[in-house]
């Protein structure tokens, strides 16, 4: 048995080396934007419109999640009125509908072309991970979605 642990032990080490190179390999295919820069700006501005014409203007956002890799971007949002003002659901275009959601709160997939951002798909106030099963999500590069 000598020479099972020995085995053993190398075997372990080669698993933890791989798992330790893979990890930031991962976390370096998507990234977040830094607050204040054009980047960030851009995606912001490309998704307002989309959410003021449902709530109202103007808007503002808190960023729960936001993420880039390639030409992708993936964010999630909470708007609200600038200064911090809550938008009551129910005086929005949602109305009576609004009961149903959980909340504002606003996912846009957006793709880079043709020097801009373009929202692909969006969601809002979903009540669970609407992207799951949609095939649209697989060509997305890994680390965008929660």
């Amino acid at each position: 048995m000598p020479f099972r642990l020995p085995a053993l032990a190398r075997l372990a080490a080669a698993v933890l080396t791989l798992l330790a190179l893979a990890l930031p390999a991962a976390a370096q295919g998507a990234r977040e934007p830094a607050r204040g820069t054009p980047e960030r700006a851009a995606l912001m501005d490309a998704i307002r419109p989309l959410v003021e014409v449902r709530v109202g203007a103007p808007v503002e956002f808190v960023v729960v999640r936001l993420r880039i890799a390639g030409d992708w971007a993936f964010a999630i949002l909470d708007p609200q009125r600038p200064g911090g003002g809550q938008i009551d659901p129910a005086r929005t275009i949602y109305g009576e509908d609004a009961e149903y959601m959980d909340g504002l709160r606003t996912y846009a997939l957006l793709v880079q072309a043709n020097g801009r951002w373009n929202i692909v798909d969006y969601a809002v106030g979903p009540t669970d991970a609407f992207w799951d099963g949609n095939p649209l999500y697989r060509q997305i590069p890994q680390g965008l979605l929660p």
